[in-house]
């Protein structure tokens, strides 16, 4: 068995989890979430505590059962304290804004680019070099950073671009005569 799925998900106070054949629903303070299970996964529910089996012994359903484990651990956590992810804009005249559920990004085109946010995700601006994505659903906040990030993602040289906050890019000597 997957050493992941060998570990239970805790339900946290003031989490409510629901299940049915197809489906397990997880709601909290922080939102609600949904994810729909696969038949080679086993869930039980044993006094606050989710516990993931293979149905079989193939190597697929071993591996779903880990895969769904973490799934579900994202779930409860992203209910109880959510996701964050924060960007920070490096170059001359690059800047961010919101304006209700949209982001501006000025960021060397000759045009502004805006995003809207997704249900359930919430997108600020500290400082006009910042940008900070939270959301319950860590899939979404990701995709959504990864997509603000591929606009303008940082260059080798001068190291100019959108980058995540904890991203190292290393810069490359420019050619010499």
């Amino acid at each position: 068995m997957s050493r992941v799925a060998k570990a239970n998900v805790t339900i946290p106070a003031g989490v409510d989890v629901s299940m049915n054949a197809e489906t397990i629903k997880v709601k909290g303070k922080g939102g609600e979430l949904s994810l729909t299970l696969n038949a080679l996964v086993a869930v039980s529910n044993n006094e606050g505590k989710l516990s993931f089996a293979p149905v079989n012994d193939s190597r697929d359903a071993d591996a779903l059962a880990g895969t769904f484990r973490q799934l579900v651990n994202n779930m409860v956590k992203g209910v109880t304290e959510g996701f964050e992810k924060k960007l920070s804009l490096i170059g001359v005249g690059y800047k961010a804004s919101v304006q209700g559920t949209k982001l501006n990004l000025a960021v060397g085109y000759s045009h502004p680019v805006n995003f809207e946010a997704p249900q359930g995700i919430t997108i600020t601006t500290p400082t006009p070099t910042e940008i900070v994505i939270k959301g319950a659903d860590r899939q979404v906040v990701g995709q959504l950073a990864a997509e603000i990030r591929a606009v303008r993602p940082p260059e080798p040289y001068k190291g100019k671009g959108i980058r995540y906050v904890d991203e190292k890019v290393v810069i490359k000597e420019t050619k010499k005569k």
